[in-house]
Order: structure tokens, then C-alpha cells, then sequence
């Protein structure tokens, strides 16, 4: 069977790709950029790529017509609180037009549980986001989720930057509201039992885990499983305004995610119509198994998708082929070059930059400049990377965003997400006379921005001499 998939770059999508690949289905990968479809090449190979853009006007003529099922995955829960709403409308409105003109049978989408009277704004807007995929051309099948655990998810991120960080915890009073959390392999069972299954035609359930548990709770029982002592306290002194810079100091969210959380985290989330458990036979596991499951990836480097790489995590919201050319107009630059003794040792060096490894030079800077970017409502250093030695295009690594990615070519290019006045790229490249160039690229904007640049040069000069001396080092 023909499935399309949006939303593959995401958290979810990615993790069901290879099991719908695993089981025949002929997958077609709907993208807003080929170059953000970082899965492995042996995957690849069985794919068919659609680039295209939901939220623009569609264009029907080079739509596949032949497909049988869709899933629809496109969530927008870090963009601007002020227009997300409004995009996953138009999003939605796009895909269904898109759907109509196909031989489509059965669309899937992910949606949120929302059985409270009183919503959050983003469950309110996966809730209208079902009704507007409704047709009279295909059947419809919504799973509605509440917290998904596992590694890379934001929830699971979430919780572990706050109790691995703090020993005494005082939060906000939505610690103990009441959620049913569900981990990511049983999502991905259930959206994959649901695929063509008759049952589940134009019905809408509830998926989640067999317990119900405070926000309190799970973070207590996470404190339990990794073995430290924490105490918690909650206060209803704690605003949401203030309960959203909490978030956003204390974890790896990006402040317009921390506020879409700290909202959504007043609604209850508990499963209601949950009847697929018994129609596809589904155990669902644990909390304390989903946490313990999550550690083993995380331990064994095998974090297959992270919150952090949808580009909507970031503060831009923009795409990566905006950036992909270094501008050299108007721009100041730091260059930097240097012979490599060991070409393949440097090219580890630089493959592992960043998270815990750091900058390999002056790393107390690097975190100065991380508190700075958070305090002005960047996202800092916070983000850290998916994965110690793995680099592909669109990855998020601390508040920069991968661009490019070749080891091949040995040409690794970052964009900066971090808040500045202006934009701002550092490039690595080793050529084939084994020297390593190191080139910062500022473009600023405005008055403000060159004089940014003036005052940060001093620092420039030493931080990158000495990063690009020691990423020679062979040792």
C-alpha cells in the first residue's frame, strides 16, 4: 500500500517511518526541505520524497493521485503563540485539499486529549485542526495523546532537566494536575495498528498509559528511578508568566515552548474513550518502564528523533535553505586556518563539538554567552545535541542549527539561533591539503550590530584561535 507521511522530520514521524517501511508499505515522505530527511541511506533507498510546504497555497499538479492512506503529523506547538493558531488552520486546510484530489482511503492524524471543558490554547487548536480534516472523501481516524515519553521527547526532556538539576524543587501549582502519559512505542503501535484497520474508521480514541499520575509524580518517580533525592514544594505564588521563565531557565525549551507547556499543563489529560487498547490488543507499559526504556537509548547513543530537531523549535521558525549560502556583502568575518597533521581526527573534533564536549577552547565563555542568550529569551546552551557524534542538516545543536553536514566533503556549517543583532554563521572545512579553515561569519543589522561586533571581537580573537588549535590536536 502507498502511505504518506507528513511531519518525518519531526519526533514522532521519524520513529514511525522505518516500522511502516518494515511492513511493505510503499512510504512517500512529505518534507519542506529534502535536505532536513536526515534518516539512514539503507532507509533512504525505500522512501519516495515529496517536497512540499502545507503552509503555502496549494499546487495539485505534481501531487501523487495514487495514495491509500495519509498520516498527518504536522504540529506547530513552538511557533509564536500569536499565530499558531492561524498556521495549523491554513496547514490543515492545505492538506485536506491536497487529500481530496487523491485516491486516498484513510487519514491518521495525531491530535491531543482534550475531554476538559477548558482547553489550553493548543488543544484547542489540535481540536479544531480534527474537525477541519474531516471529509466526505476519505475516512478519518484521531488518536489523541497526552504526555509521550521516551528519548528526545520534549515532556521526557523536560522532566529530566528539572530533576536532574535541582535537588529542592519549587514549582508552579500545575505540578499537580493530573496526566496520563503514554510512551513513544506504544504511540507508535497504535498509529500503526490503526493503518487500514476497519474498526477505526471514523472514530476518534484516546491512547495512553495505564497509570494517572501528577506532573509531582512522575517527576518524583523519575528522581526514584535515577536515584536522587529531591523534594518538592509547589506554590501558587508561581504566575504563568513566571511559571513559562521557570521552564525556560531551568530546561532546554525555548521560552514560546516553555509558555505553550506551562499552559497546556493546567488541563487534565486523561483518557476517556480509550476502547483501541482492546480493538489492536495493545499492553501499553509503564511510566517507570517508558523512563527506563528512554535511559537505555540514551546510554547506548541510539536516540532515533529529539524534540529539539524540528526547525520550529527554534526562535526563527525559518528555513534552512534561507542560510545555506554564506553572504559575504556587508558581513564581518573571522578567519582562521591551520595544517592538520591527522585529517579524520580533526574531522571527529569537530563532528563532537558542542553539548557536553563544548567549544574545545574557553568554555566558561561559551557559557556566559548561553546564560546571556537565555536571559534575553534566546535559547542558550540548553538544547545540548541528539547525539555525541553524529551531526545531520536541521539538527539542533545548543543555539546553533546545523545547515550542512558532509563528512565526505569534511564541510560542517552552522547558523546561529541564539538572540543577536544580526545573523550570524560559523563554517568548518578541511581541504585537500589537510588545512582546517575556521571562518565566523556576522551580517549585522543596523548600528546596533556593528557595535556588537566591535565589542565582541576581543573575545572573538581568542576563542577562536585557540578552538581551532586545539581541534588540530591530534590527541
Amino acid at each position: 500500500m502507498r502511505v504518506l507521511l507528513t511531519g518525518v522530520t519531526g519526533y514522532v514521524g521519524k520513529r514511525l517511518l522505518p516500522v511502516l517501511l518494515e511492513k511493505g508499505h510503499d512510504v512517500i515522505c512529505c518534507v519542506r526541505e529534502k535536505n532536513r530527511l536526515t534518516i539512514h541511506k539503507n532507509l533512504l533507498k525505500k522512501v519516495e520524497i515529496l517536497e512540499i510546504d502545507f503552509l503555502k497555497n496549494p499546487i495539485l499538479d505534481n501531487f501523487p493521485k495514487n495514495i491509500d492512506a495519509a498520516y498527518y503529523l504536522i504540529h506547530s506547538m513552538s511557533t509564536s503563540s500569536e499565530k499558531f493558531d492561524a498556521l495549523e488552520s491554513k496547514a490543515a486546510n492545505n492538506f485536506k485539499t491536497y487529500l481530496e484530489s487523491t485516491s486516498v482511503k484513510q487519514v491518521m492524524y495525531l491530535s491531543g486529549i482534550s475531554n476538559e471543558d477548558k482547553l489550553s490554547k493548543h488543544l484547542n487548536s489540535r481540536k479544531k485542526v480534527e474537525d477541519i480534516l474531516k471529509s466526505d472523501k476519505y475516512l478519518m481516524t484521531v488518536l489523541r495523546a497526552g504526555i509521550i515519553v521516551g528519548s528526545g521527547s520534549a515532556s521526557f526532556e523536560m522532566i529530566r532537566d528539572i530533576v536532574e538539576k535541582l535537588p529542592v524543587l519549587i514549582t508552579p501549582k500545575w505540578v499537580l494536575t493530573k496526566a496520563q502519559p503514554i510512551a513513544i512505542s506504544d504511540v507508535i503501535t497504535y498509529l500503526n495498528g490503526v493503518l487500514f484497520h476497519d474498526r477505526c474508521y471514523n472514530q476518534t480514541f484516546d491512547i495512553g498509559g495505564p497509570e494517572i499520575l501528577t506532573y509531582k509524580e512522575m517527576m518524583l518517580q523519575y528522581a526514584q528511578i535515577r536515584k536522587l533525592k529531591r523534594k518538592l514544594y509547589s506554590t501558587s505564588l508561581i504566575s504563568p508568566k513566571v511559571s513559562s521563565y521557570w521552564l525556560f531557565f531551568i530546561t532546554s525549551v525555548s521560552y514560546r515552548l516553555a509558555k505553550s507547556l506551562a499552559d497546556s499543563m493546567k488541563t487534565e489529560v486523561i483518557c476517556e474513550n480509550n476502547e483501541l487498547e482492546k480493538i489492536l490488543k495493545v499492553n501499553p507499559i509503564t511510566y517507570e518502564k517508558a523512563i527506563k526504556n528512554a535511559f537505555i537509548k540514551i546510554k547506548q547513543n541510539l536516540v532515533l528523533s529529539s524534540w529539539k530537531d524540528s526547525i520550529i523549535s527554534s526562535s526563527l521558525g525559518l528555513s534552512l535553505s534561507d542560510f545555506i549560502e554564506v553572504p559575504n556583502f556587508g558581513c564581518y568575518k573571522n578567519d582562521k586556518s591551520i595544517k592538520v597533521n591527522d585529517a579524520e581526527k580533526a574531522l571527529y573534533n569537530i563532528w563532537t563539538i558542542g553539548g557536553e564536549k563544548g567549544y574545545y577552547y574557553a568554555n566558561w565563555l561559551w557559557e556566559i554567552r548561553g546564560f546571556f542568550d537565555q536571559l534575553f529569551g534566546g535559547v542558550g546552551l540548553m538544547r545540548g545535541r541528539t547525539s555525541p557524534r553524529e551531526i545531520h542538516p536541521g539538527d539542533a545543536l545548543d543555539f546553533w542549527r546545523v545547515l550542512y553536514a558532509s563528512r565526505d566533503k569534511k564541510r560542517l556549517l552552522l547558523f546561529a539561533e541564539m538572540k543577536l543583532p544580526g545573523e550570524a554563521w560559523l563554517e568548518f572545512k578541511i581541504d585537500e591539503n589537510n588545512i582546517l579553515h575556521q571562518t565566523a561569519t556576522f551580517r549585522p543589522k543596523g548600528v546596533l550590530g556593528r557595535f556588537y561586533w566591535i565589542v565582541t571581537s576581543p573575545f572573538h580573537y581568542f576563542i577562536f584561535k585557540g578552538m581551532i588549535k586545539n581541534l588540530a590536536k591530534e590527541k
